[in-house]
């Protein structure tokens, strides 16, 4: 009865932590909408968004069953503080310029894809809907940011050299991708979740495969040792995100439109 009832809460912890990732993500893509390079990128940073949303929004709505005290989605996304958000550390890293953008999003994209693709075999029914409803858009979000990670990086000088300086300062978050927490183990150990080092050497082929094509370098991975975020330690970038994202539902609860 107690190893069900650890397992039903690590099952929790990593559907909120993938619910959270989503939606934190999805706010930072908005946060272009009106600002794009051209309207037709605009235009695709805001359906990722989209996208990213409705993910979010089912994964929350698997956690509130698992927790079992009657919570809706909005209380997850709107009434939390920062410690309590389990997203990834690179997620919430501020959007920079369009160079900065879709590198986090091509390292965030490319583990992304691979996750889905396998927990679309998870014996957990309600992961495996989720991941099915979600991995034809997303097949979509890895052929968007691979493309243009391969158009900046092998494009003009001046292109590169924002690629590559993108490349400095993300980098460090990418290990956190296929780091496992404890819950996690949990649910590797059962079968519930993929392996993480399967995923991790799929990740880095892709990963060497796009950064190849796009004249830039892999980093090693000794470099990419940032985490936290997964069990609630996260930069000040993320505050100043909620601080955002929650003010009317903090100042109006319940506010409907």
């Amino acid at each position: 009865m107690e190893k069900e009832k650890n397992n039903q809460h690590s099952l929790f912890n990593y559907v909120l932590s993938m619910a959270d990732t989503s939606l934190i993500l999805s706010h930072r893509l908005s946060e272009w909408c009106g600002h794009g390079p051209v309207i037709e990128q605009d235009i695709a940073m805001s359906n990722i968004a989209l996208d990213l949303i409705g993910e979010a929004r089912n994964f929350y709505d698997y956690a509130a069953s698992l927790e079992g005290k009657g919570k809706s989605e909005d209380d997850y996304a709107y009434f939390r503080e920062s410690k309590g958000f389990k997203n990834l550390l690179l997620c919430e890293q501020p959007n920079g310029d369009f160079a900065h953008t879709i590198l986090r999003q091509f390292l965030f994209d490319s583990f992304h894809y691979h996750v889905l693709s396998e927990l679309r075999k998870s014996p957990d029914e309600t992961l495996r809907a989720i991941a099915e409803k979600s991995f034809k858009e997303v097949s979509y979000h890895i052929k968007w940011s691979s493309e243009w990670v391969i158009r900046l990086g092998d494009g003009t000088d001046v292109s590169k050299q924002k690629m590559e300086t993108a490349l400095k300062a993300l980098w460090m978050f990418s290990g956190e991708l296929t780091e496992p927490t404890a819950d996690e183990k949990i649910l590797i150990a059962q079968k519930i979740i993929p392996d993480f080092e399967a995923i991790k050497k799929t990740w880095l082929e892709q990963v060497t495969d796009v950064f190849t094509q796009a004249s830039l370098t892999v980093p090693t991975t000794k470099n990419n040792v940032q985490q936290g975020g997964k069990t609630g330690k996260h930069s000040e970038h993320l505050s100043y995100l909620l601080a955002e994202m929650q003010s009317v539902q903090r100042a109006y609860p319940g506010l409907q439109w």
